[in-house]
């Protein structure tokens, strides 16, 4: 009797079983195992309804199995649809803590989005960084822009510049820069001042600033107050002292320029050949201007031009005399020979072997008018100069020198020399 009842009631489940629970979905089915907490966020609307009951499994065989129940976790059976979307509608319902929990089933997964999270992120980083670097590079260029012209309208400043190119090709212009040259270059007379740039600041109001100022402001000369940086500029980095001068270029004057003060004394020419350096040339200038030469001549080819660094280089000595410039410097020492001046040059103090006589400096006497000439750096005087001299002057050392460094530079040799024969001369008869 009671077996039979048990039997009834198995018979019973087992119909009940296959009405709720078709053969082929049964074979589709994924349990989760999974919390309400987990399966729906809190702030969702939809609130699930919970049922507790048994999960049936039933076998080939007919015979039902029961696992046991855990206790807060609900058996919740889901047949899977064979569409697509259907597990990106199940995945979109899914908490935070259930992606975590997935991705750190697929570590990889997990790699590839936090790289790419991380190089947006540094992307937009960057952008920003960037964004603000223009933002403070566009302001600092504003205010350098305002700090240097004065906050004058920018119609202003093209028209002067326009102006100002205007100008330069109708003549061309070089900026002499230190006190020295700049107040030669504007007493003198030789040159066409157009303006005069002034450091601004403190410097301004040294007493040789103020009188270059003066000298400008005296001829009409616009002056213009400018930074440091603007003057290094124009200066090519070299020293100016804190002022610049925009002027016409000196050139080299021709024979029938200047005619040659009368002083009643012996005079002297200094001639120059291929002087390239013109730190040279202007320590050469000075010193014959010192000294008392009566003319500098130089070759043309193959020599310096008489820039801006050589009158720095000369203390503006270049603004006051007159350097002559030759074409053909054999033709005018022929014609100084047939003249009557005397012709000498200079040579080491090792030179042996030549056809012209050579003297050291402190034995020479100048009775004559006489013509030094200079060679340039290097080299010397070239063969055609030495065959035109009729005496080779030579500096004594005073001590034994060691090979390479026997002679002296052009500069200094001519120092020398000059004084040597200046002191010499004797009164023109």
């Amino acid at each position: 009797m009671w077996v039979n009842s048990i039997a009834h009631q198995q018979k019973f489940l087992l119909v009940w079983a296959r009405r709720l629970y078709k053969p082929e979905s049964i074979s589709r089915v994924d349990s989760y195992h999974v919390s309400a907490s987990l399966l729906y966020s809190e702030d969702s609307s939809s609130k699930p309804v919970l049922k507790r009951r048994r999960r049936v499994s039933i076998n080939s065989s007919g015979v039902q199995h029961k696992p046991g129940v855990s206790d807060g976790w609900i058996k919740q059976e889901k047949t899977m649809s064979k569409e697509p979307n259907q597990r990106s509608w199940v995945d979109s319902r899914m908490s935070s803590e259930l992606r975590r929990l997935s991705m750190e089933d697929f570590p990889e997964e997990r790699k590839e989005r936090l790289i790419g999270e991380k190089k947006e992120k540094e992307r937009l980083v960057g952008e920003k960084k960037k964004e603000r670097l223009v933002g403070e590079r566009k302001e600092r260029f504003v205010g350098e822009w305002k700090e240097m012209f004065g906050g004058e309208k920018k119609e202003r400043l093209v028209g002067d510049r326009n102006k100002s190119t205007v100008d330069s090709k109708a003549e061309k212009y070089e900026v002499v820069f230190g006190i020295a040259p700049c107040v030669l270059a504007l007493t003198q007379g030789r040159r066409k001042p157009r303006k005069l740039f002034v450091k601004d600041g403190e410097a301004s109001n040294r007493a040789s600033v103020l009188n270059v100022c003066e000298e400008a402001h005296r001829r009409g000369v616009q002056i213009q107050r400018v930074s440091k940086t603007d003057l290094d500029k124009m200066s090519s980095g070299r020293v100016h002292q804190g002022v610049c001068l925009q002027a016409s270029p000196l050139g080299y004057l021709n024979e029938n320029r200047d005619s040659e003060p009368n002083t009643g004394d012996t005079p002297l020419w200094l001639v120059l050949e291929r002087i390239q350096d013109p730190m040279n040339l202007g320590a050469i200038l000075r010193s014959a201007y010192f000294l008392g030469v009566d003319r500098v001549v130089s070759s043309l080819h193959d020599s310096c031009p008489l820039s801006p660094v050589v009158s720095k280089a000369s203390s503006g000595v270049m603004e006051v005399i007159g350097v002559y410039g030759y074409e053909n410097l054999e033709d005018m020492l022929k014609m100084k020979l047939a003249q009557g001046w005397q012709v000498v040059g200079t040579v080491g103090a090792e030179a042996e072997g030549s056809q012209v006589p050579i003297t050291q400096c402190s034995d020479f006497q100048m009775s004559k008018p006489t013509v030094l000439l200079m060679g340039g750096e290097g080299e010397g005087l070239s063969k055609q100069m030495i065959s035109l001299c009729q005496t080779l002057l030579t500096i004594p050392a005073g001590r034994d020198l060691f090979p390479g460094i026997e002679s002296l530079n052009v500069s200094v040799a001519s120092g020398i020399l000059l004084y040597s024969l200046l002191s010499s001369r004797r009164p023109a008869r």
